[in-house]
Order: C-alpha cells, then sequence, then structure tokens
C-alpha cells in the first residue's frame, strides 16, 4: 500500500508539474510583455507593467491591479508566473494583465502616501488614488492596441483598497470592480487597530526596517526591496514584553518611518482618522461591484463586510453591488487550497469554487458580455460548521433575529435573562502577565488563531468562561454580534475581549480524519472537546460611548460597554455547546491597556497597573451576548 500511495503521489507531481510547464509555455509563447511609465494628470509618472495577447482576431478587455508591493519581475523578458495561479483563466480567456506600482512605490515616482484620502471635489491637477487609476485607465484604452474598451480593478488587501479607489473614480470604460479584503478603516477594524485598540504586532512587522519594512523612505524609483535585518527575538511574546510601552517600541522603528509616527501621534478617531476610512468613496458607484472576504481574514475580516454595507447604503438602487464570504484566511479564496483552515475542516475546496462560480464569471460578464451571472446572489455566503454555501438576497439575511444570550452565576449561558440578585463574577488583570493570544511559542502573527482551539485561554484565571448545556437543535448565526456587558473596573480604564466559540463534543471523531495524521500520525490533533473560535473582538473601554471622544471609568461604578464584533455565518450543531470566553488583555495581538485613563501611546513603564474587573450577571444588570439568529 505503500508503494502504490508513494507511485500516485509522483504521478500526481509529475501532472502538475506538466501542467505548469505547459501552461507557461502556452503564456510564453501567446502573450507579449510591456513596460511603460504612464503620466499622472500632475506630472508624476507611475510604473506599468502590462501582458497583451497576441492573438488580432479579438479585442480584449482589461484586467488591472495597482499595488504598492511591486509588479515585478521588472524588464520586458521577465514574466509572471500567471501560470501558477488560477489568474491564468484570465490569460486563457486572453485578457490584458495590467499592474501598476501606486506612485511612490518601486518603480514609479511621487510620494507615496498610507491611505490617501479620497478628494470627491478635486480641483484642476489635484490628485488621489481615484485620479491616478482614472489617468492609468485612460491612458490603457487609448494607448494599448487591439483593446475592447473594457476594463476591470480587483486587488487583495492594500490592492483591495486601491480598488474600492478605482471603483470611485467612475472612468466610462471601468465596468467591474473586485476590491478583495480591501483595506478600509485602519481605525475601527482593519490590520493595525480595532475598536480603538492598538494591533502592535501587525503595524510593527508591516512599518518596522526588523521587519517587513513597508515605511522606509522611497525617494527614487527602485526595483530592490528594502532591507530588512529580522527581530532581535524570535518569541513574539517575549519581544513585546520585554519592549514594554509603545513608546519603547518606537525606538526599534527609529526617525524614519511617518507613518508610524501618525499611529503614534493620533490616539483617537479624529478628522485625521476619519478622512482615511475607505467607505468615504463608495457614493455614485458607476461599476458593476463584486466585495471579496474571508471569515477568517487575520488583517482584513472588517473591511469587506463594511465596505459592501456603505455601497449599499450609499447606491440605493444599484444594480450590482454583491459579496462573496467564504471560510478563508486573508488571500486564501485566490489560492489552490480552499479546504481548511488550521484544524477546521471544510468538506471541499471552497478557493476552487469561489474562483469558478464567482469571479471569473463576474468579470467575464462584464468586461467580455460572456456567460450568466444569475449564480452571483446578493450576498454568497459559506456558513462554517455546516459546510455549505448560501444565498441571500440581503445581508444580513432578512430571516435573521436578533436573540440575546444571557451570562449567568457558576459559568452557564442561555437564553433566559437572569433573576438572581447581585450576581456577577471577577478577574484581576496584570499587564506583566497579559493573556496571549496563541498557545504555543511563535515568531510572526499566525493567520490560524482566528479558528484556533481556546482551551488554553479557558484553564486561564483571568479568563471568564461561560457555556450553554449541550445544544439539541442546531443554531446558526448570521450576521454581527453585539457584546453588552455590564461591568465595573478598580481603576479608570480597562480592554475588553469577547471571544465567541463552537464547543465540539468530548468523544468526536472529526470528520473521520485526523488532522495532522499525515504529518504526524503519533500525535494529531484532538479535536475531541476542540474550542473552535468562531469571532472575537477587542474593545478599549474609554471608546465605549466615542472614539473621538474617550471617557475615564469611575473606578467601582458600574457601567455599560457595548460594541460589535465583526459578523459571522456559523452553525454550531446538535451536540455541540455555544461558549463566551471573557478576557482584557489579548497579547501581543493587541497592545496591553495600562489600565489607567492616559494617552496610551506615550505612556510609561511605571503607569502600567493591575485591574480587577467585575462582570455582573444579575436581575439589574444583565450581561448579555446578542446572536444574529437564522430563523427557518
Amino acid at each position: 500500500m505503500k508503494k502504490i500511495s508513494i507511485l500516485i503521489f509522483l504521478l500526481s507531481f509529475s501532472l502538475v508539474s506538466f501542467s505548469q510547464n505547459a501552461d507557461s509555455t502556452w503564456f510564453k509563447n501567446n502573450y507579449i510583455k510591456m513596460e511603460r511609465y504612464i503620466t499622472m494628470r500632475d506630472g508624476v509618472k507611475l510604473f506599468t507593467s502590462i501582458y497583451i495577447p497576441k492573438d488580432k482576431n479579438e479585442k480584449h478587455p482589461i484586467l488591472m491591479t495597482r499595488t504598492p508591493y511591486s509588479c515585478a519581475p521588472y524588464g520586458e523578458n521577465n514574466f509572471k508566473d500567471y501560470w501558477n495561479s488560477y489568474e491564468m483563466a484570465y490569460c486563457k480567456e486572453g485578457y490584458i494583465m495590467a499592474t501598476q506600482d501606486v506612485r511612490g512605490r518601486w518603480m514609479s515616482e511621487g510620494e507615496f502616501k498610507d491611505v490617501r484620502p479620497f478628494n470627491g471635489n478635486k480641483k484642476s491637477k489635484e490628485i488621489d488614488e481615484a485620479s491616478d487609476t482614472y489617468d492609468a485607465i485612460d491612458w490603457l484604452v487609448k494607448n494599448i492596441p487591439n483593446n475592447n474598451g473594457n476594463v476591470g480593478v480587483f486587488g487583495i488587501s492594500y490592492p483591495g483598497f486601491y480598488s474600492t479607489m478605482a471603483a470611485a473614480s467612475n472612468h466610462p470604460a471601468l465596468k467591474a470592480v473586485s476590491p478583495q479584503a480591501p483595506v478600509t478603516n485602519w481605525f475601527i477594524g482593519d490590520d493595525f487597530h480595532h475598536k480603538g485598540v492598538f494591533f502592535q504586532m501587525d503595524a510593527f512587522d508591516f512599518y518596522s526596517a526588523l521587519g517587513f519594512a513597508f515605511g522606509v523612505p522611497h525617494p527614487h524609483p527602485r526595483s530592490d526591496a528594502a532591507a530588512s535585518s529580522g527581530y532581535p527575538v524570535h518569541d513574539n511574546y517575549k519581544f513585546f514584553l520585554e519592549a514594554g510601552t509603545l513608546k519603547n517600541l518606537s525606538k526599534y522603528m527609529g526617525d524614519s518611518i511617518a507613518f508610524w509616527k501618525d499611529l503614534m501621534s493620533h490616539p483617537n478617531y479624529d478628522a485625521w482618522w476619519q478622512a482615511r476610512d475607505a467607505r468615504n468613496a463608495t457614493k455614485n458607484l458607476q461599476p458593476a461591484m463584486l466585495w471579496v472576504g474571508g471569515l477568517f481574514d487575520a488583517e482584513d475580516c472588517w473591511g469587506a463586510w463594511n465596505s459592501y454595507k456603505a455601497a449599499e447604503k450609499n447606491n440605493p438602487g444599484k444594480a450590482f453591488n454583491k459579496i462573496v464570504e467564504g471560510p478563508w484566511y486573508h488571500e486564501q479564496w485566490a489560492n489552490n487550497d480552499g479546504t481548511h483552515h488550521g484544524n477546521i475542516q471544510f468538506g471541499s475546496n471552497t478557493s476552487d469554487y469561489y474562483q469558478q462560480h464567482f469571479e471569473i464569471p463576474f468579470f467575464n460578464y462584464f468586461l467580455k458580455g460572456k456567460g450568466d451571472i444569475s449564480q452571483i446572489a446578493e450576498a454568497n455566503v459559506f456558513i462554517t460548521g455546516a459546510n455549505e454555501w448560501k444565498t441571500f438576497s440581503q445581508w444580513p439575511p432578512a430571516n435573521k433575529e436578533d436573540k440575546a444570550m444571557y451570562l449567568h452565576q457558576d459559568g452557564k449561558l442561555n437564553w433566559s435573562k437572569p433573576a438572581t440578585a447581585n450576581s456577577s463574577s471577577e478577574y484581576t488583570s496584570n499587564p506583566a502577565k497579559p493573556v496571549p493570544y496563541e498557545e504555543f511559542v511563535h515568531f510572526n502573527r499566525t493567520r490560524t488563531y482566528m479558528t484556533d482551539d481556546q482551551r488554553f485561554a479557558a484553564r486561564r484565571p483571568d479568563v471568564l468562561v461561560f457555556q450553554t448545556d449541550t445544544l439539541t437543535d442546531n443554531v446558526t448565526v448570521t450576521g454581527s454580534i453585539i457584546a453588552d456587558l455590564q461591568t465595573s473596573i478598580s481603576t479608570t480604564d480597562a480592554d475588553f475581549v469577547v471571544k465567541l466559540i463552537d464547543v465540539f463534543p468530548d468523544y468526536l471523531s472529526y470528520n473521520n480524519v485526523d488532522i495532522y495524521a499525515e504529518k504526524d500520525p503519533v500525535n494529531p490533533y484532538p479535536m475531541g472537546g476542540y474550542e473552535m473560535l468562531v469571532r472575537a473582538e477587542i474593545m478599549r473601554g474609554k471608546f465605549r460611548n466615542s472614539f473621538e471622544k474617550p471617557e475615564p471609568f469611575v473606578p467601582g461604578k458600574i457601567t455599560e460597554v457595548k460594541w460589535e464584533l465583526p459578523d459571522v455565518a456559523h452553525t454550531f450543531l446538535k451536540g455541540h455547546r455555544i461558549m463566551i470566553q471573557i478576557q482584557s488583555s489579548w497579547f501581543p495581538l493587541a497592545d496591553r491597556n495600562p489600565q489607567r485613563f492616559e494617552d496610551i501611546y506615550t505612556a510609561d513603564d511605571k503607569d502600567f497597573q493591575k485591574a480587577t474587573i467585575r462582570i455582573y450577571h444579575d436581575a439589574m444588570h444583565a450581561s448579555k451576548i446578542i446572536l444574529p439568529v437564522l430563523k427557518n
């Protein structure tokens, strides 16, 4: 049997290799590459890489991505390996594929600005990312031979932000745009802040010369990457804990990273941050829109949901403004394997399904006038747990009901409001020993933490645990979750993390597969009793009433802290349990709160203090989690 398995593996590998080689040969035989500088309205020239079909029998649509991450490889004889991606399907359809370095990045001229604000009232030669896209499209349709005059734009993450801006350009040739996991709001929910809490690990890695080195100055066009020397300690928990304050962390950054200074200088949701909300660009959108996001995207889970909702609100009656949400980590829908996320299996290749049923038909229809898009509903969402695609005529679904699930004494959780008087649970939050977001020692932020086992946290004394009895029926939740806590704290500020968890049965043969059996057949991961993180979000207490005007707590006073968690689509199966965990640190994913009311970006080591956190669950002060339950 072992010899047969090896033979099958080798045969499969050979077939894949042959297919890739055949595709690469086909691409090089059927495409030419052109590199051009396209002049913007203010005279700045942006470097653009363009792959053009040799076929002259028909006119071809243009599919474009604008990116700060480089349109390498550079040189007209060096080809991007489209043949290793599903994007090869576009090449087989004869698309002109264009990628542009945004201004101030890589080979483009000009000054780069992070999440450059949209300017809806540009005059003369004023620019933003929408105008740069307009000018680029205008040049392409007028100068690339044999194009059909139809342009599409797509991109993931930061290129997703540029896709949103592209849609706002409303160039008449721009027919279809797909912002995917688009960077949307870096204070409320994407990448570097969640509910005003600084996500230090991602921000530091992205901007530091010790990490990704994104913010290194770019005075002249260059085709090579900025230097990166690596972290001094390969243990994130240890590194960030020993760094201490954000002021100390900034010392690693040096003086050259402008946006890091901006992050440190704008602790509240002020006008500077509000101008950088990409939803400002979602009014009067003319192209067809297909928003795409991942339910377990550790970077930009918030952006796709909320950009779609803003576009719905700002464009009433728009013919095509749809969303696809799958069970993916960041960019997984563009990969070959969408069968699982960490330990959680989906029962099918959801990435391939997305590519073949949503994205490719979308662009083919609007750019080539080919095929059918009737299968693309208003909201196309994969329900984890049940492991099935569902379509809805609106999002959140019309037939969902917001139902309160109440916390009770002795760690109970159910649909009944507590009748007990004077009931609460408490823990001590100690910034010197913050609750880790992951169980194991690691270097980079993990992408699997979004579904990882939470049993490690449930065992800590500074984490409260509430769970239901074993479910007798399936419970499906579709939409945003509201955490509504009644709390008192012994200090003037604190953070609150609420985690919604699916507790698997203790005795479980998970899909009849040991998840890590092939890697470690002796010690497969135990899925019985697994506490799957379905959704979690942190809230900085001082922002409970306003992100613009923070307020201190009155020590010992019972106070409501209420906030929204990003949307979910999950079925808690019969035989499982629903669990809520509450804690006040999530380290080093999120920065530590000194637990006193102050500007945390300027806090000193001496400012950090312990706090006693009390969560109330009695008749007068009922803490609850409001779940969007899908009705049958």
